[in-house]
């Protein structure tokens, strides 16, 4: 499959080890240039590419920068992507140590991928929002293994959800549906399962144990 990466930090970068290292075609991009991907590139065999590039002719997209850059993303974004594109969105809404207050969010009451969606112009999945980067090179198991971790993935699209959860699975993790996209506020930073190391029965317990009011901390 291929597979373009928008953003080359913790998660872009350990999401592009991941994937080529199971055989995938990645495509990675930042904010600096395909210039300074050289060693990621050399390490992965992914190929660097610009921006406006990373989507071309990719299945699968994942956006993975700061939710204050969204916005500043190139126009005509997926252009030249493949018919049935799903896009990942990794993004945490940060008010107080990065993002700064984002009306969509705190006024109209979006959660964070809704937002990021309509900035986007295309459907988005959530997924990867509360994984440790780490933990995708040091935590991969074989199906069936008691120690495997579950991720939660939500979107609207069930067939893209489903593409989402089997990329995911195939990397070493097990996965829950959290809902549709105006649920994702059930992992956004601040609620139980975020950052939560454990397996499908704790995870779907945690979604289920979200507080709807968003965090002090993580309100503008």
């Amino acid at each position: 499959m291929k597979i373009g990466i928008i953003g080359a930090g913790n998660i872009g970068g350990n999401l592009t080890r991941r994937f080529t290292a199971v055989g995938h075609d990645v495509s990675v991009a930042n904010s600096r240039g395909p210039e300074t991907l050289k060693a990621l590139a050399e390490e992965t065999g992914a190929t660097p590419v610009r921006v406006e590039d990373a989507a071309r002719g990719a299945e699968v997209v994942v956006v993975t920068v700061p939710l204050k850059a969204v916005p500043d993303l190139p126009s005509g974004l997926f252009d030249g992507a493949a018919e049935g594109l799903v896009v990942i969105d990794t993004g945490n809404y940060y008010p107080r140590q990065r993002d700064g207050r984002i009306a969509g969010i705190e006024d109209e009451g979006l959660t964070e991928s809704r937002w990021t969606e309509r900035h986007l112009g295309h459907p988005v999945i959530k997924a990867f929002n509360g994984t440790y980067a780490q933990d995708l090179l040091d935590r991969p198991r074989p199906a069936g293994d008691p120690g495997r971790l579950a991720l939660p993935v939500a979107g609207d699209d069930e067939a893209a959800k489903a593409k989402v959860r089997a990329l995911i699975d195939e990397i070493g993790f097990d996965t829950v549906d959290a809902g549709g996209l105006d649920d994702s506020w059930r992992q956004q930073p601040g609620t139980p399962v975020y950052g939560l190391r454990a397996g499908t029965r704790a995870v779907t317990e945690a979604l289920a144990q979200a507080p709807k009011e968003r965090p002090a901390d993580f309100r503008g």
